[in-house]
């Protein structure tokens, strides 16, 4: 096998089942069609999959075009570990309720962590006026 500098070295993995972490967080997975000199990615039968504890759901996409500089993680899936996998599949409505709970959980924390800190008389480095954004 011959070493491929830069991105050229993915020209191997085209036509394959990749998974795509941006870095806003999302999570994608499609069969990698195209790959040019900035890594920006076309994919196709995306998947945008989102995961709340040992649960996730997929929302169709379709043609998907990532911009390089938004991709942290591209890795291939390996198909016959999965559909082993140890994570429960539900709809897409399940996983959206779950993660809408999974957030409010979060911003109660937050909040309560907050009202802590002002109690003590010490401030956060951020603002907490964040919920009228």
């Amino acid at each position: 096998m011959n070493y491929m500098p830069g991105t050229a070295s993915l020209i191997e993995d085209i036509d394959k089942k990749h998974l795509v972490l941006l870095r806003d967080g999302r999570t994608l997975v499609g069969v990698l069609r195209s790959i040019d000199q900035f890594a920006n990615l076309v994919l196709h039968q995306t998947l945008e999959r989102i995961h709340v504890g040992q649960k996730y759901g997929d929302i169709p996409r379709g043609i998907f075009i990532v911009r390089g500089e938004n991709v942290v993680l591209l890795g291939e899936i390996d198909l016959d570990k999965e559909s082993t996998s140890s994570l429960q599949r539900v709809t897409i409505e399940e996983i959206l309720e779950e993660l809408r709970q999974e957030q409010e959980v979060k911003s109660r924390a937050e909040k309560l962590k907050i009202q802590v800190f002002k109690e003590r008389g010490l401030m956060l480095p951020y603002p907490d006026t964040l919920d009228e954004y």
